[in-house]
């Protein structure tokens, strides 16, 4: 994303044990002493620390004092998609980013005997010419003395469970399980036993219990397919089943008569309709907190490629079997879309040296796009099962400020600028949060008022709007003179109006716009607006509006 960035790599997490808080933020530190520009993390915590309130677990504060030094901070949001407040990383002061695809895939397929095509995963060449193979399933093929033996058989483990006879030159079946999750069986080594049983390739299919796994496309030396859907996988064992012959009176199977070809899944597909919001890529706003009704922060900040990454990949790397030997590997995640964000942070930096972490923030965030590949809105999927057929569009709590444009970060024309400063005034407005404060950062609070919603953030969340309400952003530009127009439109349930609704501002100058909030009519979830910059030198500003309307009334005895 930026060729010309040096990297520096801190250990802190561990595949055997994981790690603890205080790793991570000696990391942070050290990282933030070595003078770095920007921290990437892909991790994020695995619950939510006690305390005060979340925004006070000790890394999001050892990441505040990264702010505080200059440092421009990534965080992942989180796999814990797509049900409402699942987002891992909170704080204001980080740059929060969710997972989209892009529209390259690899699809591979497998063909059956009765014309069904049933999709699955794998970077693995295809069948032969497109000829039909006999399906034997492992079950199906064990040598006499194997029977009964390992419970887990069907994984196909080891080769000297099988008969050869009955594998060689056929499509062999092994079952998905858990335990490929957890590591305790891979497709590696089964891909070794279709290999030693001379078998044509090997189809996997899905233990039901298996459940909203995502699964990385795998590589494979042989023609091979995982497919990943339990349904997906019944429909194949229906009509594997049906086709077997078996002797009536010793239940043996005589004659296997289903048969199938693997298309392979090696070719990239460039068809697909891009970028959506994956399933997994957590969810805003804010995450529960016992402290705080909600602290009116927009989350996650934004989306980047997170599906299907290719990367790098260490040959000796053993955090993943199935990619052990390879030098590069394909994996899906927040993990994936959070370095994305990085690589551009740094590219913003080289050519804005003066930027603070919120101002690379902000023009990531109001250049985003709003749009998907054929022009239509960006969709976010909604359900583990059958993500495509459960979406609908995408609204700033599945993708913050949008999908991110490159470009259009590099020439903002406005930024929305906050300080270290600001994010304590905003900590210390929290009720109690004194002694916490000070406890972290040495510093005294004063006698602040600033809620969440009025730090200068590049978005408005409103989650109790009641009557009405004023909120405050300013604009400062760093391009060239320049005059805007400003439009809206208003979240269901609410008014909005603007002001000024025209302004002049120089390079380097500032301009406050005023946002005047009326609630119209109670909404229990969310509604969604926007508000729109549009410069006279081409440049779109796009700040996101989310409101809940809860009007409460007084009443009076008559």
């Amino acid at each position: 994303m930026a060729p010309r960035a040096h990297i520096a790599v801190y250990k802190s997490l561990y595949k055997s044990f994981g790690g603890f808080a205080a790793d991570v933020v000696a990391a942070i530190d050290q990282a933030a002493q070595d003078g770095v520009d920007i921290i990437s993390l892909s991790i994020t915590p695995n619950r939510r620390p006690p305390g005060i309130a979340t925004f006070f677990n000790p890394i999001d504060m050892a990441l505040l004092s990264a702010v505080k030094a200059g440092i421009f901070v990534v965080q992942a949001a989180g796999n814990t998609g797509p049900s409402p407040k699942s987002i891992s990383s909170f704080s204001p002061w980080i740059f929060t980013v969710g997972a989209a695809a892009h529209d390259r895939i690899y699809s591979n397929s497998i063909v059956l005997g009765n014309n069904v095509t049933i999709t699955g995963v794998g970077l693995a060449p295809g069948t032969d010419n497109d000829g039909m193979y006999t399906l034997v399933s492992a079950i199906h093929a064990l040598n006499d003395t194997s029977a009964g033996n390992d419970m887990y058989i069907s994984e196909c483990q080891d080769a000297s469970n099988f008969n050869q006879d009955i594998v060689r030159g056929n499509l062999l079946i092994c079952s998905y399980s858990i335990r490929f999750v957890l590591g305790l069986s891979t497709i590696k080594q089964a891909l070794e036993t279709a290999k030693s049983l001379s078998a044509a390739g090997v189809v996997f299919y899905m233990d039901p219990y298996v459940i909203g796994f995502q699964l990385n496309p795998i590589p494979m030396r042989i023609p091979g397919i995982v497919i990943p859907s339990p349904d997906d996988s019944k429909v194949l064992l229906q009509y594997y089943n049906s086709s077997l012959v078996k002797d009536e009176t010793t239940k043996k199977v005589v004659k296997f008569g289903g048969v199938a070809y693997i298309s392979g899944g090696i070719k990239a597909n460039f068809s697909s309709s891009a970028p959506k919001i994956m399933y997994y890529s957590a969810r805003g706003p804010d995450p529960e907190d016992s402290f705080l009704d909600t602290a009116d922060i927009l989350k996650p900040n934004i989306v980047a490629p997170g599906n299907y990454i290719w990367a790098a990949w260490s040959s000796l790397g053993t955090d993943s079997v199935e990619f052990q030997g390879e030098n590069f590997a394909m994996m899906s995640g927040t993990s994936m879309a959070a370095p994305h964000i990085a690589g551009l942070a740094a590219l913003i930096k080289q050519r804005f040296p003066l930027f603070t972490p919120s101002a690379i923030g902000s023009a990531l965030s109001t250049t985003a796009s709003l749009n998907d590949r054929n022009g239509g809105p960006i969709m976010a999927q909604r359900a583990y099962s059958n993500p495509d057929l459960n979406q609908s569009p995408a609204t700033p709590f599945d993708m913050g400020s949008g999908f991110v444009n490159a470009t259009g970060a590099l020439d903002p024309g406005l930024i929305f600028d906050s300080s270290y400063d600001d994010y304590m005034s905003f900590l210390c407005g929290i009720n109690g949060s004194s002694p916490v404060v000070f406890n972290y950062t040495g510093e005294t609070c004063g006698n602040s008022t600033m809620n969440a919603i009025d730090l200068n953030l590049p978005s408005i969340t409103i989650s109790n709007l009641n009557q009405s309400t004023i909120v405050h952003r300013t604009v400062t530009n760093i391009g060239s003179n320049e005059t805007y127009s400003v439009g809206w439109s208003a979240p269901y349930g609410a008014s909005v109006k603007v002001t000024p609704t025209h302004f002049f501002v120089g390079n380097g100058e500032k301009q406050v716009l005023s946002v005047f909030l009326n609630a119209t009519m109670n909404n229990t979830i969310a509604s969604y607006g926007r508000i729109g910059l549009f410069g006279t030198q081409g440049h779109v500003v796009n700040i996101p509006l989310s409101v809940i309307v809860k009007i409460s009334y007084n009443t009076t005895a008559g």
